[in-house]
């Protein structure tokens, strides 16, 4: 199914949640040869942990997304407030319809609906009404669902879950949490 679609949009409320949402897909995608875009919302600097500098996220999710082979052009930054992307809502409405003026993706990966932290719902749901006459997929991340409509499945080979274990590696400043480590995705 996903091979029919050519221009690929990831949508990110924090710099990591596409990798942890979709890593391996992404993996897949651009090893196709499909035009993979990712947009990240917020660098969460209000929430990293003590010692590191406010553009921490800002550099890691370039590397990462580098590392699944997205090029530099095709990544999207915000720099909205972590954990009040809600009170955003109509602006971040009109950053997604200018992205899809100017790319015209395809395929939409976003937060599930069905994901209750709520940042995620609000690129959910502002993604949802952006991107409605789309295809649009959202990833599930189990430690924020707390319920599993799922319709979708999406092989994946061991290398493309290895590359995302790997990508994932690249954020320093999130590996306290236990859901970026090697033994939580495999």
């Amino acid at each position: 199914m996903i091979n029919a679609f050519n221009t690929i949009l990831v949508l990110a409320p924090h710099t990591d949640d596409g990798e942890l949402g979709c890593g391996g897909t992404i993996a897949k995608l651009v090893e196709a040869g499909k035009d993979v875009y990712y947009a990240a919302f917020s660098t969460a600097r209000q929430s990293l942990p003590s010692g590191f500098k406010d553009d921490t996220l800002k550099h890691e999710v370039k590397e990462a997304t580098l590392k699944l082979g997205i090029p530099e052009k095709n990544l999207i930054i915000f720099d909205y407030e972590v954990r009040k992307l809600n009170y955003h809502r109509q602006d971040i409405l009109e950053e997604l319809v200018q992205i899809k003026r100017s790319i015209a993706p395809e395929l939409i990966f976003m937060p599930s609906l069905n994901d209750i932290h709520q940042d995620h719902t609000t690129i959910a749901t502002e993604a949802l009404r952006a991107y409605k006459n789309n295809t649009i997929l959202g990833y599930e991340l189990i430690w924020n669902n707390l319920s599993f409509n799922t319709q979708c499945f999406i092989k994946l080979e061991e290398r493309h879950i290895q590359q995302k274990a790997d990508t994932l590696k690249l954020y320093v400043s999130q590996k306290n949490k236990v859901y970026t480590s090697e033994e939580f995705i495999f």
